[in-house]
């Protein structure tokens, strides 16, 4: 067994496509219309489906507006270099919510960015 894909609503395809694919690097991997259900799928990532877990972004046609709850918690990304990612994603538009630094509690390296409709995206220094 694997994890296949972790998916998010969101209230604006294209501007959720802008920030996953401008802003964090993935690529679009698929998208479909269902137009009888009045819903696209799109999945982003940074490999292919058939071997990496990937972002399913669905977008319903006639909601504007989601509650986030309480329940979730963020999607986590390894990088390499997490005061570089940092500056990176700066540099893309995205606006860092937490500054790179050491977890409360704890050495592992972490920062947090989010995305357009406010889900919490973590970067955590991979170790070497």
């Amino acid at each position: 067994m694997r994890i296949l894909h972790t998916m998010l609503r969101v209230t604006d395809l294209e501007r959720s496509l802008a920030f996953y694919t401008e802003v964090l690097g993935m690529r679009l991997l698929r998208r479909q219309d269902y137009p009888e259900g009045r819903f696209t799928l799109a999945f982003v990532g940074y490999g292919e489906e058939s071997t990496t877990a990937v972002v399913e972004l669905t977008h319903n046609w006639d909601t504007d507006h989601y509650e986030l709850g309480n329940g979730f918690g963020h999607v986590a990304i390894g990088v390499e270099d997490l005061y570089g990612a940092c500056e990176t994603l700066r540099q893309r538009g995205g606006v860092i919510t937490r500054e790179p630094g050491p977890m409360k509690h704890g050495t592992t390296q972490i920062a947090f960015i989010r995305d357009p409709d406010g889900y919490a995206i973590e970067l955590i220094q991979s170790r070497a």
